[in-house]
């Protein structure tokens, strides 16, 4: 399918199969026509709790990211969610769809040069975890991480979780965090496992450099800002960003806040200020 924006650039977006851990999954790749970024290539995850969403969730917004960013080509992609299996599946997922996606850079139309990984709530924990499983594992090298509104701390420990439940629509979201980590990590011991709550890493060296959006009233607002704190502590080039409280129909809708709430040029400026001088290319 084609869209063509304001700017009169022409977006074509397609679903394709991506390779996860355990075998294929469904896809969908964004990606200019002409004159798009091609040296960049993000792979992003949808948020739904570890415990719902897909494609469709975050279309928008990825539409909107790819106009505002200059047209890199983003590859969205979904993994197995908790109901199916809970962790480390989503995790091991994520990893293999970007080593897949260094695999197959031809057939995305991608030349290789960057890649970054982002997401938002759930997303973003995989985002941020799939940055610590590539240092750790060896690949593949990424240029950098953006993490929209994310969830990292299953112990809903933070004092913008705690005080949500004062207000009935923010008492439901934590309610809905909490449900999605019984069922994302039926284990407890599991809970402080670095790839399941990256907040509680105490080895955050050597990761690439981040872009860390929250939002005034979400709940996830200090967690996300803890991480930021935490990175920088480790001599990681972070930049936190708190966006303004936005109206929305459902309170936990992040695509749309994402939409409104000035994410859209935070992205496009992180992409723009990553030194292509020093920075390695994906390997």
């Amino acid at each position: 399918m084609m869209h063509t924006p304001d700017d009169g650039h022409t977006l074509a977006v397609r679903d394709l199969q991506v390779l996860g851990a355990d075998g294929p999954m469904a896809g969908r790749l964004y990606k200019a026509s002409a004159d798009g970024r091609r040296d960049v290539l993000i792979v992003f995850f949808h948020g739904g709790g570890f415990v719902e969403g897909n494609l469709e969730d975050a279309d928008p917004f990825l539409r909107h990211l790819a106009e505002a960013s200059g047209y890199p080509v983003v590859l969205s992609s979904t993994y197995t969610l908790a109901g199916v299996k809970p962790f480390p599946a989503a995790v091991e997922d994520a990893h293999a769809v970007l080593m897949w996606a260094k695999k197959n850079k031809g057939k995305l139309g991608w030349t290789g040069k960057r890649m970054l990984v982002a997401g938002i709530e759930a997303g973003a924990n995989l985002a941020a975890v799939c940055a610590l499983m590539a240092r750790d594992r060896g690949a593949p090298q990424l240029a950098g991480q953006i993490l929209i509104m994310p969830m990292l701390d299953p112990a809903l420990s933070t004092c913008s979780m705690r005080q949500m439940p004062t207000c009935r629509n923010e008492a439901r979201m934590v309610e809905e965090c909490a449900a999605a980590y019984r069922d994302y990590l039926p284990h407890p011991a599991d809970r402080s496992h670095p790839y399941a709550s990256p907040l509680q890493s105490s080895r955050l060296k050597n990761l690439p450099p981040a872009l860390i959006l929250s939002v005034e009233d979400d709940p996830l607002r200090d967690e996300a800002e803890a991480y930021g704190s935490k990175l920088i502590a480790f001599g990681v080039p972070t930049t936190v960003r708190r966006l303004q409280a936005v109206r929305l129909q459902e309170p936990n809708a992040r695509n749309e806040c994402a939409c409104q709430g000035h994410a859209l040029a935070e992205i496009a400026n992180f992409i723009d200020g990553l030194d292509e001088e020093t920075l390695p290319e994906s390997c």
